[in-house]
């Protein structure tokens, strides 16, 4: 059996799944092109596969389950396409069997899919960075508060001396919307309120996916960019700056001390069976728990589940 990991912007192929009774044409006419894509893309997947896609955080645990479990006979393709929006998108509307998610279901989420029955499995949790390069730390930015932070994010803070750092320009690396990233990040900066929107500058662009934000950041002075604190672990370069006085440690992650900790989400429609629930029950098992420490996620006993 084999198993295939998608490159963020692959779809994974619907073949054998129909759309949700009652789509509509127009949906229908959506989903037979994302299966075309998406089979040119993974046609060496087999049909019968076990699909997963959506959080690029999530992501690297369930390809590291779905390569140990080859031995038992599951035939599992991991993508990310989307995020985790575009996971529970696709789940929502029939294309997949598990979505990847580090943001919790939201009431949008339930009402654009009323026929879908969607279950949550928690897997762990993982701490949300506002990261910045080491130059900029080295500097003299040793921490933000709350109200510092917005103001970058937000293009109101433009040289990195406004907040104690080196004379030099800021350039913020946002994550686009319906990433499971952002809504921590817009959570802590503006609680339930809206944010706004992004600012009109030269120094401020949309990332996707972790690898392609962490990638901006290593390759431009002065960056900043909200990032998944594991995917940073080994990169010299890149610090994970404390937040109101909070460093992203396990220890104040699993205390909730610190403030942007999210849960690390499998979501089926419908309880999980099959070889769906043996996945998930093996991620959930003391060997699959292991994996989580590897990409520095807190497991679940960690965080006292």
């Amino acid at each position: 059996m084999s198993f295939t990991s998608f490159l963020p912007g692959t779809t994974p192929c619907p073949t054998g799944r129909r759309a949700r009774t009652g789509a509509s044409l127009a949906s229908a006419a959506l989903l037979l092109s994302a299966a075309l894509t998406g089979c040119a893309n993974s046609a060496q997947a087999g049909s019968g596969a076990i699909q997963a896609s959506g959080s690029t955080t999530v992501a690297p645990v369930a390809s590291d389950a779905a390569e140990a479990l080859k031995a038992e006979g599951l035939n599992i393709t991991v993508a990310t396409q989307g995020g985790s929006a575009g996971g529970i998108s696709q789940l929502g509307t029939g294309q997949i069997d598990i979505a990847l998610s580090s943001k919790p279901l939201s009431d949008k989420d339930h009402k654009a899919h009323p026929g879908a029955k969607f279950v949550t499995t928690q897997i762990g949790a993982d701490a949300v960075g506002v990261i910045i390069t080491k130059e900029v730390a080295d500097g003299g930015v040793k921490g933000l508060t709350k109200a510092q932070a917005a103001g970058l994010f937000e293009g109101r803070i433009t040289n990195w001396k406004e907040v104690g750092g080196p004379d030099l320009p800021v350039f913020v690396y946002d994550k686009e919307p319906g990433r499971g990233t952002r809504e921590v990040l817009d959570k802590f900066l503006y609680g339930k309120g809206e944010p706004p929107a992004p600012p009109q500058s030269a120094n401020y662009a949309i990332v996707g996916g972790n690898l392609e934000t962490r990638n901006k950041l290593e390759s431009t002075r002065g960056s900043i960019a909200p990032l998944s604190t594991g995917f940073i672990e080994g990169r010299a370069g890149l610090v994970a700056v404390p937040l109101e006085g909070v460093a992203p440690t396990l220890e104040n992650v699993a205390s909730g001390k610190y403030p942007m900790t999210r849960p690390l989400y499998m979501i089926t429609d419908g309880e999980p069976k099959d070889g769906v629930k043996q996945y998930i029950d093996y991620i959930l098992s003391a060997e699959g728990q292991k994996l989580l420490p590897k990409h520095g996620y807190l497991t679940r006993e960690q965080m006292g589940l």
